[in-house]
C-alpha cells in the first residue's frame, strides 16, 4: 500500500485483519467498553460542569474517529478525568458560568486544541511528548484529583456555593456552608460511595460504577430523596449528538490560546503513553505522529458534534485489551452500542441523585492518585521530588494550564542544568582485578599512581557544559602531577566550543610538560571531531582507541627513578619496571 495513503487513511492497514472470529472478539470487547463507560462519561462531564448528554456524546464520536486515524489497535478515547478538570478551569477562568454560553465555549476550546494537535502531528513532532516527565504527569494527576474531589464535596453535603472559584477559596466556603448541609444528600453520597468500593473489592469483574449508580437511585428512592431537597441529575434528550460548527474568531483564539495549548498537550501525553503502555503488553508498534494526527482528528470532528475534549483512556483501554479486542472495531462497537443505549433509554439518569453521582466522582478521583510512585518519587532524587510538589501545589493554587506548563519548564530546567554538568571521576585499576579495571577511587579507595593521572569523563562536551567540566577539570588536574589520561568512553557528543575547550586543556597541561592523551572515544563522536577539523588540531597522537593502549603509552614514559622508590604497584607493568 503506498505509504502516504496508508498514513492518511491508517485504517486501511488493520481492517484487512478483521474477520468472524476478529468480530465477535471485537464486539465482546465493546460491550464491555460501552458497560464501563456509560457512568464514566455521565461522571466526567459531570467534573467538566456540562450536562451528563455531553460526555456521552464524547464517548460516542471521540473514540470512533480516534480508533480510525490513531495508530494503537487497543486504545479508547473519550472523556477522561484530567482533561475534564482542566477543560472546566479553563472555561471557568475566561468568565462563563454554566449555561449555554459555557458549552459554547467547551467547543471553542475543544476544536483549537484538536487543530494544535493535528499540527503537531502533521510536523510529525510525535516525540514532544518524550521530553514531559513522569514526575509531572503524576505530580499533576494527583492535583487535579484533589480538585475534582473538593469540587464534588457539594453535591454530596447538598449545599450550593459559586462556581469557578479557586481551591481555597472553595474550601473555605465549603467551611462556611457546613451548617445547611443536607443529611439525605450525604446519606445517599456516602451510601453510593461505599457500595461502589465493596462491590469492586468482592466482585472485580462487576460494573462497580454502574451498579452502585443504581443502588443509590434506589436508596433516594427509599428516603423520598426528591422531597427532601435532593437534586437529581435528569434524564436525558435521548438523541443523536448534535451538528453545530464552534465559532472561532481572533479575539476567542487569542484568549483561549494558551488553555487550549495546555489541553492538547495533556491530552497528547495521556493518550501517547497509554497506547504505548499496553503496546508493550500487545507487541504492537506505535506511531506517535499517527497518534497526535488520531487525537487532533477526534477532538475536532467531535466539537462538530457537541464533543468536549478528550484522550485516551487508562481505564477503559485496558478494559478493552483484557476483554480480547482484536482491532480498533471494538472501539465502534461501544459507541454503536452506546448509541442504542441513549437513545432507548434517555430516562437512564431521570432519578440518579447528584449526590450519588459526586461520590462516584470522589472515588474516581481517589483512583487516579498514583499513591506508589507519588511516594517513590518523593523520596527520590531531590530534583525529582522538587518537581513533583511544585507541580503539585500549582496545579492546587494556580490555573491548571499553567500548572502544566510550571511543571514542563521545571523538569527541563533540571534536565539541563543536569545535562549541563558532565561528570568528572578519578579512577585506578583494583590490584585484584590486574590493573586493568578501572574503578571509582573514592568509592573503591583504591591506589593512584603516582606519575598518571587518570580521569574518567561521563557527559556530553558541549557549549552549556563547559563552564562546569573546565573548573572540574583543572581542580582535579591541580592535585597531581605527572601524565594525564581521559577516559571518553562515557562522552556522548562534542560540539565546537567543547572541542575548542579539550585543545585549550591539552595546550594548558604541555606546557607544564604534562603528557596527555584520551581514550575510548566513540566512533561516531571522533567523526564529529574530525568533521570539524578539531581532531587534527588538538592532534591525532593524542586520542587512543582503547584505554589499554593510553596506558601502555603513557607508562613507557614514566620516571623509573620514581617507580623503584614506590611501593603502590598500580599496574601490572610496575612489576616488570627495573627495580621492582
Amino acid at each position: 500500500m503506498n505509504f502516504s495513503l496508508q498514513r492518511l487513511l491508517p485504517f486501511l492497514v488493520w481492517v484487512k485483519q478483521v474477520d468472524k472470529v476478529s468480530l465477535r472478539a471485537d464486539f465482546l470487547a465493546g460491550l464491555t467498553g460501552a458497560v464501563i463507560v456509560l457512568p464514566q462519561g455521565v461522571a466526567y462531564a459531570f467534573i467538566a460542569g456540562l450536562p451528563p448528554e455531553y460526555g456521552l456524546y464524547t464517548a460516542i464520536v471521540t473514540p470512533v474517529i480516534a480508533a480510525l486515524f490513531g495508530s494503537s489497535h487497543h486504545l479508547i478515547s473519550g472523556p477522561t478525568a484530567a482533561i475534564s478538570i482542566v477543560v472546566m478551569s479553563v472555561v471557568s477562568s475566561l468568565g462563563y458560568a454554566p449555561g449555554t454560553a459555557f458549552i459554547a465555549a467547551t467547543m471553542m476550546l475543544t476544536l483549537l486544541a484538536g487543530l494544535i494537535q493535528l499540527g503537531l502531528g502533521l510536523l510529525r513532532l510525535g516525540t514532544l511528548v518524550n521530553f514531559i516527565s513522569h514526575t509531572v504527569v503524576i505530580g499533576f494527576t494527583a492535583g487535579a484529583a484533589v480538585l475534582i474531589g473538593t469540587s464534588q464535596i457539594k453535591h454530596l453535603l447538598g449545599v450550593k456555593i459559586d462556581s469557578g472559584l479557586h481551591f481555597y477559596e472553595e474550601l473555605l466556603q465549603l467551611a462556611s456552608a457546613l451548617p445547611d448541609l443536607n443529611p439525605h444528600s450525604l446519606a445517599i453520597g456516602v451510601f453510593t460511595l461505599l457500595s461502589a468500593m465493596v462491590i469492586r473489592k468482592f466482585w472485580r469483574s462487576a460494573p462497580y460504577m454502574l451498579l452502585a449508580m443504581l443502588l443509590g437511585s434506589l436508596f433516594c428512592l427509599l428516603l423520598d430523596g426528591a422531597s427532601q431537597g435532593v437534586k437529581l441529575v435528569g434524564a436525558l434528550p435521548g438523541t443523536l449528538p448534535p451538528f453545530a460548527v464552534p465559532t472561532l474568531d481572533a479575539e476567542s483564539i487569542s484568549r483561549m490560546l494558551s488553555g487550549a495549548f495546555a489541553v492538547a498537550l495533556l491530552g497528547l501525553i495521556e493518550a501517547v503513553s497509554i497506547a504505548r503502555s499496553i503496546a508493550i503488553r500487545s507487541g504492537q508498534q506505535i506511531d506517535g505522529n499517527q497518534e497526535f494526527i488520531g487525537q487532533g482528528l477526534s477532538n475536532i470532528v467531535g466539537s462538530l458534534f457537541s464533543c468536549y475534549a478528550g484522550s485516551g483512556s487508562f481505564t477503559r483501554s485496558g478494559a478493552n485489551y483484557d476483554a480480547g479486542a482484536c482491532t480498533p472495531m471494538a472501539a465502534i462497537f461501544a459507541a454503536l452500542l452506546l448509541v442504542i443505549i441513549l437513545l432507548l433509554v434517555p430516562d437512564m439518569t431521570a432519578y440518579l441523585p447528584l449526590p450519588a453521582m459526586g461520590g462516584i466522582v470522589l472515588l474516581i478521583a481517589w483512583n487516579l492518585i498514583d499513591f506508589k510512585h507519588l511516594f517513590g518519587l518523593a523520596k527520590a532524587h531531590r530534583n525529582e521530588a522538587i518537581t513533583l510538589i511544585v507541580t503539585l501545589l500549582a496545579t492546587l493554587l494556580a490555573e491548571l494550564e499553567f500548572a502544566i506548563y510550571i511543571g514542563v519548564f521545571l523538569s527541563l530546567a533540571f534536565y539541563l542544568r543536569r545535562t549541563s554538568r558532565p561528570r568528572l571521576t578519578l579512577i585506578a585499576p583494583l590490584e585484584r582485578e590486574n590493573g586493568r579495571y578501572l574503578r571509582n577511587v573514592q568509592r573503591y579507595q583504591n591506589e593512584q599512581c603516582p606519575q598518571i593521572q587518570i580521569l574518567r569523563v561521563d557527559g556530553s562536551l558541549f557549549f552549556g557544559s563547559l563552564e562546569h567540566l573546565q573548573k572540574q577539570l583543572q581542580q582535579q588536574l591541580a592535585m597531581q602531577k605527572g601524565a594525564v589520561l581521559l577516559v571518553a568512553k562515557g562522552v556522548n557528543h562534542i560540539d565546537l566550543a567543547g572541542a575548542q575547550l579539550l585543545q585549550a586543556e591539552v595546550k594548558r597541561l604541555e606546557r607544564q610538560g604534562r603528557a596527555v592523551l584520551i581514550s575510548s572515544l566513540k566512533g561516531y563522536v571522533r567523526d564529529e571531531l574530525e568533521a570539524m577539523g578539531q581532531l587534527q588540531i588538538i592532534g591525532a597522537e593524542h586520542f587512543k582507541e582503547t584505554t589499554g593502549e593510553a596506558l601502555r603509552a603513557l607508562l613507557s614514559g614514566v620516571d623509573t627513578d620514581i617507580c623503584q622508590t614506590c611501593s603502590k604497584r598500580v599496574f601490572g607493568e610496575c612489576s616488570k619496571l627495573p627495580g621492582a
